[in-house]
């Protein structure tokens, strides 16, 4: 029997064969064009898990005839990336010139070991494909992302995945040979959280758990062949995805209990602790914000700290940010300022700046008025001095609205005793 899993014998190896992701390579796609004209540079293939970026990687390699060398981020180091660049160094423009060399969850490297690929990416040398379900932004040094392209995979849809399903049964060189009737694909796709690799394995594993030639798929036989369904904490997964939405809403509500809960089931699966931080950092603006700001404090230094220090220890630091945020006084009035702000610029467009506002650094700008009868705070008591400062067109335009909490209490009155009606809430 072929011990090849499923996934691997599904696994597509052309562009046409690909599942999903036509915003990137679907007919006048950007990458599509980028692959069809044999050039394409560095690139950092963003998304969830089970989308495809590892495939992805190898039909460019094929489809671009280039040698192609790949590394995983979990077990590679700075030696195992020199390795690579002095190979194909050595290999010459006949062997190995321009080579692809794929990293697999890159925003696992280190400072140092993603500074050590910058030299061969500039050189040319070698075209870099990074792959992360993490925000490049946060985990790709500055330096490597400047000189990358950033492709984003979307989740695939429930169509896509049921047609994987019919698909696997139909044109697989073994499955093909029972005899299978698909009747539903809910609970796979549901237990599959979107992931692919993930589905297939499913499916592999209630067909051969079905010990039968002659096999109903339905949810029934799927949840009754899975029974560690509810269990699992798969970190690449459906489970990750719900318990951190969990995790986030019972500190939001104000539930240290919960927090913890869900904290603790996220350690004990192996989540990564920064990961955890980072989703800390986010809660402490969006909703506590100006009700504490302290808690945005906290949670930086609980970043800066489980990154220094790691696990085990790292468990106790993150416990007390979570009790800490969870207790705290909550409000998204700066989340929802800073969303009706970009919704008025969608809206208005790029209007003029008053003139009184404009930098004038030259004569000619001078004359022109920038500048002109701008005054300048300090100069008056209290700090204060009653002008506008936003275009003409959008004067008066309330955007930020101060919580009922004690803090945006003082700021409401605050700013209504300085700046009377225009504030007046």
């Amino acid at each position: 029997m072929n011990k090849i899993p499923l996934a691997e014998r599904l696994r597509p190896t052309t562009l046409d064969t690909y599942l999903g992701q036509e915003q990137l390579i679907g007919e006048g796609a950007s990458l599509r064009k980028a692959i069809d004209s044999g050039f394409i540079p560095s690139l950092i293939l963003w998304g969830p898990p089970g989308v495809g970026k590892t495939t992805l990687a190898n039909i460019i390699a094929n489809s671009l005839k280039r040698p192609f060398y790949t590394l995983s981020a979990i077990n590679s180091g700075v030696k195992d990336i020199r390795e690579i660049i002095n190979k194909v160094k050595s290999q010459g423009m006949f062997g190995g010139s321009n080579a692809i060399l794929f990293i697999d969850e890159i925003h696992r490297f280190s400072k140092s070991q993603q500074d050590s690929l910058l030299g061969a990416v500039e050189k040319g040398i070698i075209t870099l494909i990074g792959a992360t379900t993490e925000n490049p932004s946060f985990e790709v040094i500055p330096a490597l992302l400047s000189r990358s392209q950033v492709y984003v995979l979307e989740h695939f849809t429930k169509e896509n995945l049921d047609n994987l399903i019919r698909k696997a049964v139909k044109e697989d060189t073994q499955l093909s040979k029972l005899s299978i009737d698909v009747q539903e694909t809910e609970a796979l796709i549901k237990l599959s959280g979107g992931d692919a690799r993930k589905l297939l394995n499913l499916l592999e594993l209630v067909i051969s758990s079905a010990g039968t030639e002659k096999i109903e798929l339905n949810n029934d036989l799927v949840n009754k062949l899975i029974k560690d369904k509810t269990l699992l904490y798969d970190k690449s997964g459906e489970q990750h995805y719900d318990v951190v939405s969990a995790f986030i809403k019972s500190i939001r509500g104000s539930d240290p209990n919960a927090g913890l809960y869900y904290l603790a089931r996220m350690i004990e699966g192996g989540e990564d602790a920064k990961f955890i931080a980072r989703r800390l950092l986010i809660l402490a603006s969006e909703d506590i914000g100006n009700a504490n700001p302290t808690a945005l404090v906290i949670a930086t230094n609980c970043f800066q700290a489980v990154s220094i220090i790691g696990f085990p220890e790292s468990r106790i630091i993150l416990a007390q940010c979570v009790t800490y945020l969870a207790c705290s006084a909550k409000s998204n009035a700066s989340y929802v300022a800073i969303a009706n702000a970009q919704e008025l610029v969608k809206e208005t467009g790029n209007l003029p700046i008053p003139l009184h506002l404009r930098n004038a650094p030259t004569k000619l700008m001078k004359e022109l008025n920038y500048g002109k009868d701008y005054q300048y705070s300090h100069n008056h008591k209290g700090n204060f001095v009653d002008q506008e400062f936003m275009p003409e067109e959008i004067s008066g335009k309330k955007l930020f609205e101060p919580g009922n909490n004690a803090r945006e209490v003082e700021m409401r009155k605050k700013l209504q005793a300085t700046w009377k009606e225009k504030y007046r809430y």
